[in-house]
């Protein structure tokens, strides 16, 4: 077979028949040319691989601190009674869940699950006393009443690799996971702990020193962050749109801006958690400025770079700071893009990842 397109060169052609190319052109016409790699990329791969290979080499358990502090809720607890739970146990903002009946680990209980309650109580405002009656067992109702991603469910053993924990996070969109183990004699699941992303990112900023080679700037990563149809708000507007901005986007937090696109702050899913505790929902009709005050005083506050900057400088403000995100602003501290601890790891797992299969 002839690979000249005979038909885009014959003068009687009618023009309004789609041109048929034959396998060869095709073939020729998609092929890439190879650009060869800078000494920054190849450093930049060098680093990644080590990172994964550590991962590969440590187990899910290595990743938990000497001494922790977990929480693990029984599925037939209430939802307003878990909320104050959690309330007086400051920082923790997740759960795993424990069927007693049938001695299982039924998932993981995030803010998310306590949006999805407040999103049911906008939308059946007579219903607040259900509300107030529903279960940790119940959620599930709610999840379908809203059409919206049911609870985690997924869980890493402790003996699994660390870098398997990560694929599991990556696929679900989860944050975190739960480590859960089996006794071998009754076989009974027990829930060991918790690993969030900011966890397993610690980890490895503080354990593997080839982080100092991830030295492109974030503005050669364009895959790494959103930078396009951001979620935004202002101090003046309701929380209740920034939920559903949270809600309507996947998103855990959203940035407050002015007028001219300064960043003043940001409101992030947690804070609906201290909005409804003890199970009051008034507060909800807050502007997003006085929301922002009833804050605690741990909070860590804001983390921003630019686009200059680089995985090595991000990895090293996880390893000195608690971060959950990154706002990425200019020079004049307007709002560039958002970078999530999500990005991070995923840029991490699979960036030229295809070289090495």
């Amino acid at each position: 077979m002839s690979g000249v397109d005979t038909a885009a060169t014959d003068p009687n052609r009618d023009p309004h028949i789609a041109t048929f190319v034959s396998p060869r052109t095709l073939l020729e016409q998609s092929a890439r040319p190879i650009v060869p790699r800078s000494a920054l990329d190849k450093e930049q791969i060098e680093g990644l691989r080590t990172i994964r290979a550590f991962l590969k080499a440590r187990t899910s358990y290595d990743v938990l601190p000497i001494s922790y502090r977990l929480i693990v809720l029984d599925t037939a607890l209430l939802v307003k009674k878990s909320l104050n739970i959690l309330n007086q146990n400051g920082s923790i903002v997740s759960a795993p869940l424990w069927d007693s009946k049938s001695s299982t680990f039924a998932g993981l209980l995030t803010t998310s699950d306590y949006i999805n309650v407040v999103q049911y109580y906008w939308q059946n405002p007579d219903a607040l006393a259900r509300v107030d009656q529903f279960r940790l067992n119940s959620l599930r109702e709610i999840e379908k009443a809203l059409g919206v991603k049911p609870i985690e469910t997924i869980s890493i053993h402790p003996d699994r690799p660390v870098y398997e924990a990560c694929r599991k996070m990556l696929e679900s969109r989860a944050r975190r996971i739960p480590i859960v183990d089996s006794d071998d004699e009754t076989h009974r699941t027990m829930v060991v702990s918790v690993i969030t992303q900011y966890r397993i990112l610690k980890f490895i900023a503080v354990n593997v020193k080839e982080t100092q080679k991830l030295r492109k700037p974030l503005i050669e990563l364009p895959n790494v962050g959103t930078y396009n149809d951001l979620a935004t708000a202002s101090m003046d507007t309701p929380v209740m749109d920034v939920i559903h901005m949270l809600v309507k986007k996947n998103i855990s937090s959203v940035p407050i801006v002015d007028r001219k696109g300064v960043v003043l702050n940001v409101f992030e899913a947690v804070d609906v958690i201290a909005l409804i505790k003890g199970g009051v929902y008034d507060d909800l009709n807050l502007t997003v400025g006085d929301a922002l005050l009833k804050r605690s005083d741990d909070f860590p506050g804001i983390f921003t770079c630019s686009l200059s900057d680089n995985m090595s400088t991000i990895y090293d403000t996880i390893r000195r700071s608690r971060v959950h995100r990154f706002v990425v602003i200019d020079s004049e501290s307007r709002l560039k893009g958002v970078l999530t601890l999500s990005d991070v790891l995923e840029h991490t797992l699979l960036e030229g990842l295809e070289d090495d299969e």
